[in-house]
């Protein structure tokens, strides 16, 4: 029997565009069968619930009350509760898994890490990243970019996408070998529809996760089929063309029709 996890959601106290509580996640994700979530709220550089005016130590505290609020909840109830971070560059973002909350009040240089910086010392903590929605495109982006040098795989599935952005990350993860995940990028619960990930054991702790995605083992995606659909001649139009994120952070031309 696999064990479902929700992988990337909000909550109302520590992301500004969240509406429910730590709590009423976890009691939904619950009644809908899932074995566990991770909270990944937006960080500082994102759209942060957190004031930006206040100590390093302070912002973190604030900013696990999210996670904290869930975790109380599903000890209660025994749905599994862990920890992550959704970061943002520049419309780029990132689902860092890992990180403990004495890690990130002891490097408040965090907030301006580089995607270089933030791949490495993720990986120095012993943590992961995944490039969230690699294909979406929104009003606070001038681009798409696609951050194949900075992550260890991609979220090849989020309910918050149009189905072709994630048929175009299908594809990409596909052509370059990456480790897929999905997730809902769940703000509001009761949700609409959930994705997720189908892992063939339990959690016992983030460390668990972050290893399956290192390792490349097996995470099968919680999502329809029909999701990665995509009709023959369909091309996207300029504003959704791809670039790479060459290893100097630079933007150039994806290269490949499918992608841009």
């Amino acid at each position: 029997m696999p064990f479902l996890y929700e992988t990337h959601m909000h909550t109302c106290l520590a992301s500004a565009c969240g509406t429910s509580t730590g709590k009423e996640h976890a009691r939904y994700y619950k009644d809908i069968g899932y074995t566990g979530i991770i909270m990944t709220d937006h960080f500082f550089r994102g759209n942060t619930a957190v004031p930006r005016n206040l100590p390093w130590e302070e912002r973190v505290d604030l900013y696990w009350r999210g996670y904290e609020d869930a975790k109380e909840e599903g000890d209660r109830i025994g749905l599994d509760v862990f920890f992550g971070i959704e970061e943002n560059h520049t419309g780029d973002e990132y689902l860092i898994y890992g990180l403990t909350k004495e890690y990130m009040k002891a490097h408040p240089e965090m907030e301006h890490w580089t995607r270089r910086q933030q791949l490495d010392e993720v990986h120095k903590a012993g943590g992961c990243v995944i490039q969230a929605h690699p294909f979406r495109m929104r009003n606070y982006m001038d681009r798409i970019r696609l951050g194949l040098h900075f992550c260890d795989g991609i979220e090849a599935a989020n309910f918050g996408n149009d189905p072709l952005d994630d048929a175009r990350a299908i594809r990409y993860g596909r052509e370059f070998g990456l480790v897929m995940t999905a997730g809902s990028d769940n703000h509001k619960s009761p949700a609409k529809e959930t994705y997720g990930v189908e892992l063939p054991r339990r959690l016992t702790c983030i460390q668990d996760y972050v290893q399956m995605i290192l390792n490349h083992e097996e995470i099968k995606l919680h999502v329809p089929e029909e999701r990665f659909a995509m009709e023959p001649g369909i091309i996207p139009d300029e504003r959704h063309k791809a670039y790479m994120l060459n290893e100097r952070e630079e933007d150039v031309p994806a290269g490949k029709e499918w992608l841009d």
